[in-house]
């Protein structure tokens, strides 16, 4: 009997489906020779610290760094979980042979392994590998199943990752809430929780350490058409008068007018992290909530596998692109324009050196019926952007139109859409795309016909200003940040260039940013985020620039993408750690600053009685049985 282990039970039920293993069994399908079961995602975790040691079950400073001589796993302690595992066993027990079905990506293969290891599995294993669960791509997945053994770095990433997590968080957390908590509140520290914190303090501190300075524009109106001066920014007010003064009354001459035109290329297709920054721009949708809403397309077999880092395809996809857009139900106007016609290969949209798994998020062309709203918007932000792929690249035309008053020169410039092309699918769509808003500075207007050597009379204008601070980052501006390991890149290749070293995983940032959130980091106003005090004490705390820096972790994360392709070794990795564990334990052992505030947070329970909960004055914070008639607290602490 072959065994097959999925991630989920809907998941098993299509696979099951597809093999005929039609019997409906207490934890598992049966028939056609197969078995089909499941997991509720992990069921086995690494091991706590007192699972290695009973002097590790106390929080000690004495007892770090906690570093295991062999790391090991343990079975998560839930009712169900325990349940459906001592099913996974019996079956993996008595097997032939076993197929790994888990997510196609590097958790989906350390959550499988560990069970695999638990259960004491001992016969051979194939992994099934497939970026759509439809019927046609998991038996085109079954004739292609490969030997475990050809996913083994994929593994050993996942474990790295699983076990450099555990020496940082463990030890780290425990040192700085014993240092500098006084132990009355868990100061939560992680390998890529920390320095993404780290970004949000550091944005809001440039924000409130932001001196606004003035500046001046000269600018002036010939022939109803706004010139700027090409010299920019005045820094000084008697500067701007001198240079108005200068053109005031004299005629305004045009020096050249040059008309060129130009195409526009489609927008690349969505990886995860491209769609949640753009759900979040149009929806304000949270990270966490648009993977949710992918996820439930993909299991739903309308979209393709979605925790992908690429906005590519590979070339063996571009066969099924007819049959995939004729799946799309509600789009049939934009289709019409490529019926009958050879679909363009845009090298934008088709690149194999740049898929490695998995490709781009596309949909599946099974029809998508019975969506929310929710999922309605991000399927049609997908099946735009693919069906966009296809059209001919729009076309416009600028025009640039340099003046001149004495010897102040003056710039205006407009541009005109001649061929619509992609752009047509949001002609009657509120939404634009993700390139839009970094063109939002060019000006799309139409320029009167300006002639060489014209001249005439114009309205000058000074006008002050002042320069702004840097906004707030937003769930969008963050995952962008935490992509590029903080570095404010526009530009798409140099972008895609940078998630080598960017921190975290796509798939593991909506939880980080969320983490955040349920530790009273960082709070959402309106759609920015804001670090806490509690947030922002932490950060000051942490001297370690290991700790905090988004360079450092984004060369970690690099590692562990050398691990996953075979190129870096496991164990240097986490060796590497277990020295910087040390570094900063001693570091932070030997620092006689003792006189930090306690960070607690608000709404944290009372360190005092125990059973009130921390409210926030203006100078002060203390226990919310403070003024309590029956049973007071006394605890209160100044700022």
């Amino acid at each position: 009997m072959i065994v097959c282990i999925a991630e989920k039970p809907s998941v098993a039920r299509d696979i099951a489906h597809v093999l005929g293993a039609t019997h409906d069994r207490q934890g598992f399908l049966e028939g056609n020779g197969y078995q089909v079961t499941w997991t509720y995602g992990h069921l086995c975790t690494l091991k706590e610290p007192d699972d290695y040691s009973p002097a590790w079950k106390r929080w000690s400073l004495a007892a770090l760094p906690m570093l295991p001589m062999r790391f090991g796993i343990k079975l998560i302690d839930e009712e169900h979980i325990k349940k459906q595992f001592a099913v996974i066993e019996q079956l993996m027990q008595k097997a032939d042979g076993i197929i790994n079905c888990g997510d196609a990506g590097q958790e989906g293969e350390l959550i499988q392994r560990w069970v695999m290891q638990k259960a004491r599995a001992t016969c051979p294993v194939k992994r099934l590998w497939i970026s759509s669960l439809t019927e046609e791509s998991i038996r085109e997945g079954f004739k292609n199943l490969k030997d475990q053994d050809a996913y083994n770095s994929l593994y050993l990433a996942g474990l790295s990752r699983a076990i450099g997590d555990w020496i940082l968080g463990m030890n780290a957390t425990r040192l700085y809430t014993l240092k500098y908590a006084n132990n009355r509140q868990v100061l939560s520290i992680g390998r890529v929780q920390t320095p993404t914190l780290a970004l949000i303090v550091n944005r809001q501190k440039e924000i409130a350490n932001f001196k606004p300075e003035p500046y001046w524009v000269l600018a002036t109106v010939y022939r109803d058409t706004l010139f700027t001066a090409t010299k920019g920014k005045i820094t000084s007010e008697e500067e701007g008068k001198e240079a108005f003064k200068l053109i005031e009354g004299k005629p305004f001459c045009v020096k050249s007018v040059q008309k060129k035109n130009g195409t526009e290329l489609h927008p690349n297709l969505f990886d995860l992290t491209s769609l949640q920054v753009e759900c979040n721009r149009r929806f304000s949708y949270s990270a966490d909530t648009t993977l949710k809403l992918i996820q439930g397309l993909y299991e739903k077999k309308f979209t393709t596998y979605p925790r992908v880092d690429t906005q590519y395809l590979s070339d063996d996809i571009y066969p099924r692109c007819p049959q995939i857009l004729s799946g799309l139900r509600g789009y049939e106007k934009y289709l019409q324009p490529l019926a009958g016609t050879k679909l363009r290969k845009s090298s934008k949209a088709f690149d194999t050196s740049k898929v490695t798994d998995h490709h781009a998020i596309i949909p599946t062309g099974v029809p998508a019926v019975g969506l929310s709203d929710m999922e309605r918007n991000v399927y049609d932000l997908i099946a735009r952007r693919f069906i966009a792929a296809f059209y001919p690249d729009c076309k416009f035309a600028t025009t640039t139109v340099m003046g001149q008053v004495e010897d102040v020169e003056f710039k205006a410039t407009g541009k005109v859409i001649l061929q619509a092309g992609w752009r047509e699918l949001y002609s009657d769509n509120k939404e634009h795309t993700a390139d839009d808003d970094a063109k939002k500075g060019d000006e799309e207007r139409i320029l009167p016909d300006f002639v060489k050597d014209e001249s005439g009379p114009h309205s000058p204008t000074l006008t002050e200003k002042q320069t702004t601070p840097p906004k707030p980052y937003t769930e969008a501006t963050l995952l962008r940040a935490m992509e590029t390991a903080g570095k404010f890149v526009e530009d798409e290749e140099l972008r895609a260039a940078l998630k080598e070293n960017g921190i975290g995983r796509p798939s593991s940032r909506a939880g980080i940013i969320e983490t955040l959130f349920k530790r009273n980091y960082i709070v959402r106003q309106r759609k920015n985020l804001i670090a806490t005090d509690t947030g922002i004490q932490l950060i000051d705390t942490i001297k370690e620039e290991l700790l905090k820096s988004c360079e450092l972790t984004g060369i970690w994360e690099k590692k562990l993408r050398d691990i996953e392709h075979g190129t870096y070794d496991p164990a240097q990795f986490i060796d590497e750690l277990k020295q910087q564990i040390y570094t900063i334990v001693a570091d932070v052992l030997h620092d006689n600053n003792t006189s930090l505030t306690p960070i607690i947070a608000e709404g944290a329970v009372c360190p005092q009685c125990g059973r009130g909960h921390i409210i926030r004055g203006r100078t002060a914070f203390g226990c919310s049985r403070w003024n309590d008639p029956t049973e007071p607290c006394s605890f209160r602490k100044a700022y």
